[in-house]
């Protein structure tokens, strides 16, 4: 695999690095980006990334649900992610890293971030519709739906510990015959 840097700014002051792999088609795409969180548009460079990069592999159909994903997987981090200490510096940016891979068959989306903690991956219904009758809104909480949202968008989603501390988040989307 030929796997050559880039860098870009995604109009913001933080540098932001890029990694993309060229290869077969056949036999996979591989695009990675590392963030950081002390910028007020790393959410935005996370859905830029993985928009651009389902358009150039053909999967277009896809890029609204992973928008979608991606922006809540990176939010979650932004807003909920505390770096193990041996990760950090004190007053330095938070590293988040977006993975977007397809293979023939399906496409993975991964955010790591440098936190061990699991994340809270919702078990179930969310809400029984029989418990939620004419005021189901009033049962919703006003925030932590975005994992919910996750799993309802993929066709499966889970977490992996790092070697090195931190935690990937991952999810999967069947392609239905797609290539």
């Amino acid at each position: 695999m030929d796997a050559r840097q880039s860098t870009c700014r995604a109009n913001t002051p933080r540098a932001v690095s890029q990694r993309k792999a060229a290869q077969d088609p056949s036999s996979g795409h591989f695009r990675a980006m590392t963030l950081f969180d002390g910028s007020t548009s790393t959410v935005y460079a996370a859905r830029t990334m993985v928009s651009g990069c389902l358009q150039d592999w053909g999967f277009g159909h896809m890029v609204d649900d992973a928008r979608l994903v991606v922006s809540e997987l990176v939010g979650n981090v932004v807003h909920h992610a505390v770096p193990d200490d041996c990760l950090t510096r004190p007053g330095a940016a938070r590293k988040i890293d977006v993975l977007v891979k397809a293979w023939p068959g399906w496409l993975f989306i991964g955010v790591a971030d440098e936190d061990s903690t699991p994340p809270d991956l919702p078990v179930g219904e969310f809400v029984s519709p029989e418990l939620a009758g004419d005021f189901a809104e009033a049962l919703l909480p006003d925030r932590g739906r975005g994992l919910l949202i996750v799993q309802r968008l993929a066709d499966a989603v889970w977490w992996s510990p790092k070697g090195s501390g931190g935690k990937t988040v991952w999810c999967r989307f069947d392609l239905d015959g797609t290539t």
